[in-house]
């Protein structure tokens, strides 16, 4: 059956571009020119539509008001909301009027086809299978949520190193689904249904590795009574996933190199190398260079394993997959705890959740959704399940967020440039204002943020002109602090591509969660 899409936009362009992007992916798309004549066209159609893709700001009815209407009017119908406002701040104020999604304008239409398959995927007999599925550690890309332009990246590189044996190296922070990417590279691989090996280097001491490793023979080690196999032989004929790679000892990695080199291992006390055929999937939370750097990993063995690299991003750079985690992960515990229903989230909740940055990424996210679901004593979780989360947002409150004030109008294209800029950003108490009443953009960026951080000088202590490249790296760590590490917002505002950005980032040693931290 064809599903069924409002696109409601003000913007006669952007409904042209939506509907094109809605009715290739084969679905029927319906058009209004803003929340009022949508209103009346659900009144009207008794419930067809399966999803809403909703602009936030627009004349007669906002995208607010129109999502307060259709709650009022008990129209349950999932709503993605378009805002060309990245900040948290709009975000969460769109999640807690009810929205099931959001984007950030300019849209992809990859993107707006991710979030609507999302918003009409998985009913309870799927949610169930899936569940199982996990359980049994079959998982496929299918079962990997993501509705972030970076995440579903990463999935793109991911199926395309699953047709091959080439090394991986999965590169990201504890927690963000390293080992799941894995798993699923090995389902859509030629070694599906074959063993998936897992071992985590950090977690074993440092005179055990190799025999846990490699194996063992009988006699190899004081006390030791048995044969051990290893995992390389455990994985023979599927794949074997290094997780943390990076603690790995240097006597050790000179055996790993001869195995990724050779296919070919030497068991502890042996004195014979046996030939295994596993593909091998590594992963670490360090930065593998730095530590060839000092000394800490074998600079032949990097360029060996990292030959295919996928960096996964954080789950603070890719909110807009936190409601749907959420989601899953409440309905796929509800499951696992025999509830007899199953336990859904409230607008408040989730507007909670995606307020929070989430310092031990999607485990952490999913620990908390376990706990809340565990202790629920309603199928419904509110702001009040999740007190720990709440507890470290001191400034997140449950009345209205304060919204961004109307800027206007200005005679110069750098103080209207200005004061746009501004209206993405939180908004400050006591703006200050010129004579004539306008808000003062240069006095209210300076309000914002000290003089020595916004003001990038053109000149060194010499007089001289300064080099191209130190006012560029000035003006990076400036924008990244200004649009609070919001990649894609920071990449459109400075007119360069997101890849661009990053290898910017990478040459003048920014870190992006730290932006005004000098490289070491």
């Amino acid at each position: 059956m064809t599903a069924h899409i409002l696109i409601v936009d003000d913007d006669p362009i952007q409904r042209r571009l939506l509907k094109n992007a809605v009715e290739r992916q084969g679905y029927t798309a319906h058009l209004a020119e803003n929340g009022r004549v949508a209103l009346e066209f659900l009144r009207n159609t008794s419930g067809i539509m399966n999803v809403i893709i909703l602009d936030l700001m627009m004349p007669e009815m906002d995208g607010l008001t129109f999502l307060a209407a259709i709650r009022n009017l008990g129209i349950e119908t999932p709503v993605i909301v378009q805002t060309g406002q990245g900040g948290i701040e709009t975000v969460v104020e769109a999640m807690r009027a009810g929205a099931f999604d959001f984007v950030v304008k300019p849209v992809s239409p990859e993107r707006i086809a991710a979030s609507v398959a999302n918003a009409l995927k998985v009913d309870q007999k799927e949610s169930r299978s899936r569940a199982v599925r996990r359980r049994n550690g079959a998982i496929g890309f299918n079962d990997i949520v993501s509705a972030s332009p970076d995440m579903l990246r990463v999935i793109d590189l991911a199926q395309r190193a699953a047709h091959s044996n080439i090394p991986v190296v999965l590169e990201g922070e504890s927690g963000v689904g390293k080992e799941m990417v894995a798993r699923a590279i090995q389902s859509a691989s030629d070694k599906a249904g074959k063993p998936f090996i897992t071992v985590n280097c950090g977690a074993i001491p440092h005179n055990l590795v190799e025999s846990i490793l490699f194996g063992h023979e009988k006699g190899a080690f004081t006390g030791a009574s048995e044969k051990h196999t290893g995992k390389f032989v455990e994985a023979d004929g599927g794949t074997l996933f290094l997780d943390e790679i990076g603690d790995l000892p240097l006597e050790v990695q000179v055996k790993l190199l001869r195995a990724v080199q050779q296919g070919e291992i030497e068991t502890v006390g042996a004195g014979k190398v046996q030939k295994v055929n596993v593909r091998l999937i590594s992963a670490t939370n360090k930065d593998l260079i730095e530590e060839v750097r000092l000394g800490r990993f074998r600079e032949d063995l990097y360029y060996r394993l990292n030959v295919f690299p996928i960096t996964i991003p954080a789950l603070r750079r890719r909110k807009e997959d936190i409601p749907h985690l959420a989601r899953v992960f409440a309905e796929r515990f509800s499951v696992e705890q025999k509830l007899p229903r199953q336990v859904t989230l409230s607008a408040g909740a989730l507007a909670l959740l995606t307020a929070y940055d989430w310092p031990g990424n999607i485990r952490q996210l999913e620990n908390a959704i376990f706990r809340a679901v565990v202790l629920a004593q309603t199928t419904e979780l509110t702001e009040a399940d999740f007190p720990q989360i709440a507890a470290q947002l001191p400034d997140y409150h449950r009345g209205e967020l304060v919204g961004t004030p109307s800027l206007p109008s200005v005679s110069t294209e750098s103080e209207r440039a200005v004061r746009d800029a501004l209206a993405e950003t939180p908004v400050f108490a006591n703006s200050e204002r010129g004579r004539d009443g306008r808000i003062d953009a240069k006095a209210m960026l300076a309000a914002a943020y000290p003089t020595a951080e916004n003001v990038i000088a053109t000149t060194d202590e010499s007089g001289e002109v300064r080099k191209l490249a130190d006012v560029e790296e000035e003006l990076i760590r400036f924008a990244l602090k200004f649009y609070r590490g919001q990649m894609s917002q920071v990449a459109r505002k400075l007119g360069i591509g997101r890849s661009t950005l990053y290898r910017k980032l990478k040459d003048y040693g920014i870190d992006p969660d730290d932006p005004l931290k000098e490289a070491a």
